[in-house]
């Protein structure tokens, strides 16, 4: 699913009478939801063969892990600006930890770990604009 059909489907969720929409397609998952309580939606990026995540991560142990954007957005650090941030560099992550926020279109998108390790930068100031595929940090 390209940037620009997530673009439509989320107006047209916006325009419906619809409060919640979850969508999985060729494992890439979205959950967008109008409760106000619900601040933040998750995305998640596609799962990949365990052979093939296996593979990946032996090559990117010498170099980190580039976490990368799903989407174009703003880059947030912490869940709102009075909060501490969700990661530092240094600091020890596993599998689904929430690394940052990325706000699309007034969506707040929470970018979760794919891997374990150690966040060895992060390569974006908060609230700086960051473009699909951009590296947001490097976890080794």
């Amino acid at each position: 699913m390209d940037f620009k059909q997530i673009q439509t489907l989320i107006k047209e969720f916006e325009k419906s009478s619809m409060t919640v929409l979850e969508l999985e397609q060729d494992g890439f998952k979205l959950r967008l939801s109008k409760n106000k309580n619900e601040v933040i939606t998750k995305v998640e990026t596609p799962n990949v063969t365990t052979n093939q995540t296996e593979k990946q991560v032996v090559e990117e142990e010498s170099k980190g892990y580039e976490v990368k954007s799903p989407l174009v957005g703003t880059f947030y650090a912490a869940s709102s600006p009075n909060e501490k941030p969700f990661v530092k560099v240094g600091q020890r992550v596993e599998v689904g930890d929430t690394l940052c926020i990325i706000e699309a279109m007034k969506i707040m998108n929470e970018i979760t770990s794919p891997v374990a390790g150690v966040v060895e930068s992060i390569k974006v100031q908060n609230a700086s604009p960051v473009g699909h595929d951009q590296v947001l940090m490097v976890i080794v």
